[in-house]
């Protein structure tokens, strides 16, 4: 057997481990987990996530999607808890420990200082008959059979699912909170994640020029009109200025060279698309982004209340960092 075939062997057989592992966490949500939930809903602090090792590096990302979702979260080392950090923890916070063995000495010696300052203790770990299991108040049980290290001894299978229940435990909370969209954009203000939550058309057009001539303009004042504002189109509105029926892009002036034998005496109205696609002001700018990816298009009409209000253009978007 050739060395790539090895190679492509060994990650599906991980990949399906690991797979299979999380699968199997679904038959251990039980009263524990929901007691656990509904415990955290009540605290008034926070929620401490601890671990050692490898384990360590799950409880910091756990703490960040505790966090991003709605949950007030920090890590805190085991090691440095048992050498100063422990006065992070205050008897209103929830304290969650994570360890696949449960019998660590580090755990060991954390689990009484924690249970003396009255903090209520979760243990997420694979083996529910361990120390930590049995001191803890609820379970989260990360059981898994084993790692997907051939050698069964480098954490593998036993911090993706530990991850895996991390996650299920922030989501069952943001449900149960009914942390919204609009809650999650609060707290991811920065780049284009954030941007695609709060940013709206609103913010961005009033920046754009706002090209327009009435359905009787003539060629000449189209074409000064569309290069002058720069951005490939003009709106087309009635003669008394109020109403949008049309646009007049690059594109239609190219068409319109094909069209006639003669531009003498070409108006608005003969070359423009009518009823063209708008998008209200108010709408989040992440939807006129996938309106002009749909419809292979540069510029929307922005509209506001109805009324003709400007254009917003692709170029906007990317300088947004949205595309």
């Amino acid at each position: 057997m050739n060395i790539a075939n090895n190679i492509t062997q060994t990650a599906k057989k991980v990949l399906e481990a690991e797979a299979q592992a999380i699968a199997r966490l679904a038959n251990f949500i039980d009263e524990s987990f929901e007691a656990c939930v509904k415990t955290i809903l009540q605290i008034k602090g926070r929620v401490v996530v601890t671990g050692i090792g490898k384990s360590a590096n799950i409880a910091q990302k756990i703490v960040a999607t505790l966090n991003s979702t709605g949950t007030p979260a920090l890590f805190m080392h085991a090691a440095d808890a048992i050498h100063g950090d422990l006065g992070m923890i205050q008897s209103d916070d929830f304290v969650i420990c994570i360890s696949k063995s449960g019998n660590t000495p580090e755990i060991k010696v954390l689990v009484p200082l924690l249970k003396r300052k009255g903090s209520r203790l979760a243990a997420m770990v694979s083996s529910t008959d361990s120390y930590l299991a049995r001191c803890a108040d609820f379970i989260l049980n990360a059981n898994i059979e084993r790692e997907a290290c051939p050698h069964n001894l480098a954490p593998t299978t036993s911090t993706t699912a530990a991850l895996a229940l991390g996650d299920a435990l922030a989501v069952s909370l943001l449900e149960a909170r009914g942390f919204s969209s609009e809650d999650f954009a609060c707290l991811h203000p920065g780049g284009s994640l954030g941007k695609r939550m709060y940013l709206k058309v609103a913010d961005i057009y009033p920046q754009n020029q706002v090209p327009r001539v009435t359905e009787q303009a003539p060629l000449k004042e189209i074409i000064i009109e569309i290069s002058s504002k720069r951005l490939g189109a003009t709106a087309v509105l009635t003669e008394n200025k109020k109403n949008l029926i049309g646009i007049i892009t690059d594109g239609d002036l190219r068409r319109m060279l094909n069209k006639y034998d003669t531009i003498e005496g070409i108006r608005a109205s003969d070359i423009m698309t009518p009823s063209p696609l708008t998008i209200e002001a108010s709408a989040y700018a992440v939807e006129a982004l996938v309106l002009m990816q749909n419809k292979s298009i540069t510029q929307l009409v922005v509209t506001k209340s109805g009324e003709f209000a400007g254009f917003i253009h692709l170029h906007d978007l990317l300088k947004e960092g949205l595309v």
